[in-house]
């Protein structure tokens, strides 16, 4: 598994460096390789085979981390650091300033804890092989500082590459998060609205067909609701797509007298105490809209009551729905519940939106048949319990 301090940005591996990446080795490889060939460096054949040997584990620390291998990595950067010291120790000189260069491979090739615990002992390393050759204090203390603060720097920069890459991923995926909910929020919509609408429509259309005849004036007037209503909905649904839908409750009343009077059922509406204010008279808003539309389209009902308290909604009704009889595809009613018992809403598109709304606002919905016959649907704007 790649070190946290190498995770890949937008979830793609991370890759090699180029040229660049190991251009360090070249400038503090540069004097190793003036000394070994003007002579400095003797026996010259052992310095020219000990800066291949640090050439090939230097890159291999930092191309099998980079690969996703740490551990042959961490085994390259083991013989590295022994490789250095053999041969800072034997020859001096410029072999010192390849310590800093094996500290910049432990804070490419560590991570955490363990790249501090060893820089540490590598630059207690430093400054006894560099003191051991002669050196004045000064310069072990440049060497030893060089060393720990090089390959710091070096980790520092890749947990900031980490974190960048963190942040990139999280905005990416609430981006992705909130063109789902965005979806999510128009087809809960789109549902609420047209389900409703296209019920009352279909009611009276019906109504209309059959006072054709027998009074004309009444069907004139039962197609001009038909008007209305699409109309409504035309601009609902532009509302819907803005996002500025919302269902106020007194105007949802309102249109479940007129639907249900239109489809023969007798609406009994009570309200105890004042109706709630702001997003709560939205939410029980869209709680009468959809208990209203599953009477009329499932039901079969004769008579709907409707309670409305200061954070509470109930549509009752005494429709055909039992507990060992399912209700139509989609509407969330009957199933296998039983009579008197009522379950948290989610059996149907329509009532598992509603759960939602209202699970958002740290509200619930209850659903089920009720013992005598019929279904009751209950929204409250405080939490179960």
């Amino acid at each position: 598994m790649l070190p946290a301090h190498l995770t890949p940005l937008d979830g793609k591996p991370p890759r090699p460096p180029g040229t660049t990446g190991f251009m360090l080795f070249a400038l503090l490889g540069i004097g190793v390789v003036a000394e070994t060939a003007d002579g400095t460096m003797r026996p010259a054949w052992l310095s020219w085979a000990g800066l291949a040997v640090v050439c090939a584990l230097y890159a291999g620390v930092v191309l099998l981390t980079f690969r996703h291998r740490p551990r042959p990595a961490w085994v390259m950067l083991a013989a590295l650091a022994v490789v250095v010291t053999a041969m800072a120790a034997s020859y001096g000189g410029s072999w010192r300033y390849l310590f800093p260069l094996t500290g910049v491979a432990c804070g490419i090739a560590l991570y955490g804890r363990a790249v501090r615990i060893v820089l540490a002992a590598l630059t207690v390393v430093t400054a006894a092989t560099v003191w051991a050759r002669g050196a004045s204090v000064e310069l072990v203390m440049a060497f030893s500082w060089g060393t720990f603060s090089m390959g710091l720097v070096v980790a520092g920069m890749l947990h900031l590459y980490a974190v960048i890459g963190e942040l990139r991923r999280t905005r990416r995926l609430l981006a992705e998060a909130a063109v789902a909910e965005e979806r999510l929020r128009f087809a809960r919509d789109l549902h609420d609205l047209l389900g409703h609408t296209l019920s009352v429509i279909v009611v009276k259309a019906e109504a209309v067909r059959r006072l054709a005849r027998r009074d004309p004036a009444q069907a004139e007037r039962q197609a001009g609701d038909i008007e209305t209503v699409g109309r409504q909905a035309l601009s609902e649904v532009r509302e819907a797509v803005t996002g500025y839908r919302r269902a106020d409750l007194a105007g949802e009343l309102a249109r479940a007298r007129d639907a249900l009077a239109t489809a023969g059922i007798e609406a009994v509406m009570r309200q105890a105490g004042p109706a709630p204010e702001g997003e709560g008279e939205v939410l029980l808003g869209w709680v009468v809209r959809e208990g209203v539309t599953n009477v009329i389209r499932h039901s079969g009902a004769t008579r709907v009551e409707i309670e409305i308290g200061p954070d509470s909604v109930t549509v009752r009704d005494d429709g055909r729905t039992q507990a060992h009889q399912p209700g139509p595809a989609g509407d969330g009613r009957g199933d296998t519940a039983r009579p008197g018992t009522r379950t948290p809403a989610g059996g149907g598109s329509g009532l598992r939106g509603l759960a939602e709304r209202l699970a958002r606002a740290g509200g619930h919905v209850e659903a089920g048949p009720l013992p005598q016959g019929g279904f009751e649907l209950s929204a409250r704007l405080t939490p179960p319990g």
